[in-house]
């Protein structure tokens, strides 16, 4: 696997993604990554997810760390709140083919997941696609500006 544009990043899950964050926190290490894990720290206790995506973007603005990985049930409604940041353009993505797109499309900066329905394989080759994909820019560039007014 090639090298990202940075290994550092965020990552952070509800009750529901908990199993997939700390799967992925692990393999992720193993490739060299340093994720930085901000909870929740079980799945035995429910938790709400709008509080784990605020403290991932708020990380991002605060330390200007590129990338972020937010996990809940389904990932739409961590998706959701993430994206009430301006400064955060937060993608669900269900493969590697939308992984890649969120970023050569949409220069996505945090990609959510859904542990209920993603495997671990395909979550893992999705967040490897989305490090390692580039911001095509050119006729993207005007549009993703346009969604931070």
């Amino acid at each position: 696997m090639k090298k990202v544009q940075a290994n550092f990043f965020y990552i952070a899950s509800d009750h529901a993604g908990f199993a997939l964050k700390k799967f992925l926190i692990k393999k992720l290490t193993e490739l060299g990554f340093k994720p930085v894990d901000l909870g929740c720290n079980s799945s035995e206790k429910s938790v709400d997810y709008p509080d784990y995506a605020q403290k991932l973007c708020k990380k991002i603005k605060k330390n200007s760390a590129e990338f972020g990985i937010l996990i809940c049930g389904s990932g739409i409604g961590i998706s959701i709140a993430a994206n009430r940041f301006k400064h955060i353009r937060a993608a669900l993505c269900h493969n590697v083919e939308t992984a890649k797109l969120s970023r050569s499309h949409n220069d996505a900066n945090v990609i959510c997941l859904g542990e209920r329905l993603i495997s671990e394989k395909n979550a893992l080759a999705s967040v490897k696609a989305f490090l390692n994909s580039d911001f095509e820019k050119g006729r993207h560039e005007n549009r993703v500006k346009k969604l931070s007014k």
